[in-house]
């Protein structure tokens, strides 16, 4: 275990962990492997322009940026598995004020911002994947973070948006 990591109290099951990888890793491969033997994964949802590219490359770099932001802001309460921490502490100001769960906010926005650079239905199934695995998380820790803090994480939920600042 990392010495800049706190040690866990309680963490999700293995098979949580490997189906969630398991779908990551594909929706990366849809991403970056240039000609998959299925040809409708390949059909443009946008045109190919350099103006489609660049608004998607500016997504993924503000997405990522965001989730690096997150990432940092939790110091030692982070962890790449949902858990709950020795010591645990409600975290609700920085990129934690925008959204309930921003690391997952940024990295969402960095598949859609590939995606629409890539303009093609492969992109888009490499998002709906990140956003259901993301979304299983994302309810998993919300009811470990529910039965943690209790009212107070019941008013954060009120005031913060779960992922996409004032909106979902």
């Amino acid at each position: 275990m990392s010495k800049n990591i706190k040690e866990s109290v309680r963490s999700e099951s293995i098979l949580s962990r490997l189906t969630r990888s398991v779908s990551i890793i594909l929706a990366v491969v849809l991403l970056c492997l240039p000609k998959l033997p299925i040809l409708f994964l390949y059909l443009r949802f946008f045109p190919q322009s350099n103006l489609c590219f660049w608004i998607g490359a500016i997504i993924t770099a503000g997405g990522l940026s965001f989730s690096v932001w997150a990432r940092c802001y939790l110091g030692k309460n982070w962890s790449q598995t949902v858990t709950i921490k020795k010591d645990h502490k409600l975290i609700t100001n920085g990129p934690y004020a925008l959204a309930r769960h921003p690391i997952y906010t940024g990295f969402l926005f960095g598949f859609a911002g590939t995606s629409i650079a890539l303009g093609e239905l492969r992109g888009v199934i490499a998002v709906a994947l990140v956003f259901g695995v993301l979304l299983y998380k994302l309810k998993l820790e919300e009811k470990w973070l529910h039965e943690q803090f209790g009212e107070s994480y019941e008013i954060y939920c009120q005031r913060v948006s779960a992922l996409v600042p004032f909106i979902i």
